[in-house]
């Protein structure tokens, strides 16, 4: 077998399509329409909190509303790069369409959580030196509201075949609702027992939950950008040396385009001398790539030669 006739790259077959038209954004549209909703309905939530964290006075009712406000914000980008991705760059210009669009409105909204949690910081340390009055039976209302704003956002986008976004804003969302009870609770312990820092305190924790939020959103988009791999390498490279007809794995390689996208490029040696067989080793390659999650396969075979070095670039692992 010729080193022309091994190449085989973005081979289609057993319902395995490597187009970038079509890995997982069938339903899309109705995650977009989710994402939508959930972003209408925390806008307003946010708007309610803030009003009511600035004229009853409580910076922990007000940091929950910041917080509210960069879900909705981040879920109006998610919707906004999810519906450009779907219509837009299809064509050769975009080799894998405008999906890139995801990671990278995910690490804007980490970087406007930064200065969004120094306020919040700020704010409570101000008021922390001088407490102020909340006035309690409308802020615990007002909570409450940005409580039930969460569980109305949860039961939007809760079903039984979520998106990897969904799922994202969905746990986000239980995390939020954790933040208007501890607002609740905070409010409640003041009434009880006169202690105004505790207000402050609580904004401080919900800034650090922020934070913490941030860190997770940057590192994630991070690991895309600067193309970590999502797979265990050795894992899929000895999976691939079982197969009958792979001497060795020279080089793997596997990234992502956006948290729904997973590529790979694999170059092996074989031992096979047909181009029937040849089709057979890659197909079973494809089909292992494709159970570790691989949505793109560049699979290339060559026989073995002792100067292989010479021909794979300096980068390869």
């Amino acid at each position: 077998m010729s080193h022309t006739e091994s190449a085989h790259t973005h081979d289609s077959h057993d319902g395995h399509t490597h187009d970038h038209g079509g890995h997982g954004h069938g339903g899309e549209s109705t995650s977009s329409r989710k994402l939508a909703a959930v972003s209408l309905i925390n806008v307003v939530g946010f708007l309610v909190e803030l009003a009511g964290g600035l004229a009853f006075g409580s910076v922990a009712l007000i940091s929950d509303a910041v917080h509210m406000l960069f879900d909705a914000l981040a879920y109006v980008m998610a919707f906004a790069a999810s519906y450009v991705a779907e219509h837009y760059g299809e064509d050769e210009r975009w080799s894998y369409g405008l999906h890139r669009l995801e990671p990278f409105a995910a690490f804007l909204n980490g970087l406007l959580l930064l200065p969004m949690v120094a306020v919040i910081l700020w704010e409570s340390s101000q008021r922390f030196l001088e407490p102020v009055a909340i006035g309690t039976g409308p802020t615990i209302a007002i909570a409450f509201g940005g409580l039930l704003v969460n569980i109305g956002s949860v039961y939007v986008l809760h079903g039984d075949a979520m998106s990897l976004n969904e799922k994202g804003a969905f746990y986000h969302l239980l995390g939020d609702a954790g933040g208007s009870v501890a607002v609740i609770v905070s409010v409640v312990a003041i009434e009880l027992t006169g202690i105004r820092v505790i207000d402050p305190i609580t904004a401080a924790l919900i800034a650090v939950v922020v934070a913490w939020s941030a860190a997770t959103v940057l590192r994630g988009s991070g690991e895309i950008f600067f193309l970590k791999t999502p797979l265990e390498s050795e894992e899929i490279r000895s999976h691939i040396r079982e197969i009958d007809g792979v001497e060795a794995v020279d080089d793997f390689h596997a990234w992502q385009i956006c948290s729904q996208i997973t590529v790979a490029t694999v170059h092996v040696e074989t031992d096979v001398e047909t181009m029937i067989a040849a089709e057979s080793v890659t197909r079973r390659i494809h089909d292992e790539l494709a159970g570790h999650g691989v949505d793109h396969a560049t699979v290339e075979l060559s026989p073995h030669y002792d100067d292989r070095d010479i021909h794979l670039d300096t980068h390869c692992h």
